[in-house]
């Protein structure tokens, strides 16, 4: 299965996603960060497991669902992919939710806990 992950704001959330980058079993990783952090995310060992994608997030919503919409289109090979939303705020999960949906493939969230990676 393919792993997304959004790479914004909230202290502490990067190491989340780091921790579901390295335990878990992906296929294929992609990280979606902000254009202006895409500098940061490369700094980080977890990042150079996955395809990076930027967005401008400071975009009105509907273009950035687009964005990521168009930026995403082709990179799954199933029907589902797992998705971590540890990490960012309100307009940037429904931007990345909604352009998941309409690509379209399912979502299945993903968290690490204390007993391992927690799919729901």
């Amino acid at each position: 299965m393919e792993f997304v992950a959004l790479l914004s704001s909230g202290k502490g959330t990067w190491s989340q996603v780091a921790g579901l980058v390295n335990r878990g079993e992906w296929e294929k990783i992609f990280l979606i960060c902000d254009d202006s952090i895409i500098s940061k995310v490369k700094h980080f060992d977890f990042s150079k497991k996955a395809e990076i994608i930027s967005v401008d997030f400071s975009k009105p919503i509907k273009e950035i669902i687009e964005e990521l919409r168009r930026k995403l289109k082709n990179k799954f090979s199933g029907m589902e992919i797992a998705l971590s939303i540890a990490s960012g705020d309100g307009k940037e999960h429904m931007a990345l939710i909604s352009a998941l949906l309409g690509i379209p493939v399912g979502i299945k969230f993903v968290a690490l806990t204390r007993e391992g990676i927690l799919e729901f």
